[in-house]
């Protein structure tokens, strides 16, 4: 009587510790970090529906808390899936999360199409409201997002690091801090003289110009969009609510045009850096980029 006694008792613990560790195994399961893929937001707008990609930290399925949001925004001829797939988004966001370096936080990849991220000359591709008016709404009434300027930034890789600047400094009450990565962005005089074939595959209908070389090429939808015009026009009490933090390859053929915009950045007393690297406009330059963004807009987050 007394062995069956012992033995019961063993296999009761066997049984506990076993249940302890399914309950264990199911938590870690369940609390892990995912990008969920190709979501659909509705626009008004647009007419249509727009694709995003979304990363929820660890916690997020089982907190109660709100996150701060970083909106990430690909480049020319990529789509919402482009962090994901060939940037690392999850892999690297999950390690510095762990590491401590980054704060927990949900970034959104909205699909940004050829749009530049501006409403463009001829009303056809509004993506500027879009993105303020629709998305930012949207994400904010859908996710524990917090909510607030302290809690949002912003960045992106070429055509969206020139998004994430003109969204910033038009929006200056919109975002903590803007990342721009090898940010294609030109000066008046660098767009007058571009020639012609690069203009006319990439900005003539945008902004509405000629496709010559000249002055033509300078319309109102440029000075409305150019990070250059926006910056010497803004009033200070503005500039002082942005912080812009650019990061470009010394190998890179948007280097002069990041050079030139910090320089009158600084003129002007806005809050950032310009970090020049080792690199080119690809993806290993982006993906070594992204921990410090992430490590950058953290700092912001935490001064709330």
């Amino acid at each position: 009587m007394k062995n069956t006694f012992y033995k019961l008792r063993a296999s009761m613990r066997t049984t506990i510790a076993f249940v302890v560790c399914c309950v264990c195994a199911a938590s870690s399961l369940s609390a892990q970090s995912k990008v969920l893929e190709n979501l659909k937001m509705p626009s008004k707008l647009l007419g249509k529906e727009v694709n995003y990609n979304i990363y929820l930290p660890e916690s997020y399925e089982t907190s109660n808390r709100t996150y701060p949001v970083l909106y990430l925004l690909h480049g020319y001829s990529d789509d919402n899936t482009s962090w994901t797939h060939y940037g690392e988004v999850k892999q690297i966001a999950d390690k510095q999360i762990a590491s401590g370096e980054s704060t927990e936080m949900i970034i959104v990849m909205p699909d940004g199409g050829v749009s530049w991220y501006m409403n463009s000359a001829d009303g056809s591709m509004p993506y500027e409201d879009v993105f303020v008016k629709e998305l930012i709404p949207y994400i904010e009434a859908n996710y524990k997002a917090r909510g607030n300027k302290l809690a949002r930034a912003i960045a992106g890789l070429s055509m969206g690091g020139y998004g994430s600047i003109h969204l910033s400094l038009r929006n200056p009450d919109l975002f903590t801090a803007a990342c721009p990565l090898s940010a294609a962005i030109w000066n008046s005089d660098q767009m007058a003289n571009m020639p012609e074939g690069q203009y006319a595959g990439y900005f003539d209908k945008l902004y509405g110009g000629t496709k010559q070389p000249g002055n033509g090429r300078l319309t109102p939808t440029w000075k409305q969009y150019s990070v250059f015009d926006l910056v010497e026009t803004m009033p200070a009490e503005d500039l002082r609510k942005v912080a812009i933090y650019l990061d470009c390859g010394d190998d890179d053929f948007v280097y002069d045009g990041n050079v030139l915009f910090w320089s009158l950045l600084r003129k002007k007393g806005v809050r950032g850096e310009l970090l020049i690297r080792n690199g080119n406009h690809n993806w290993p330059y982006w993906r070594s980029a992204l921990p410090n963004v992430l490590n950058t807009v953290s700092g912001h987050f935490h001064r709330q």
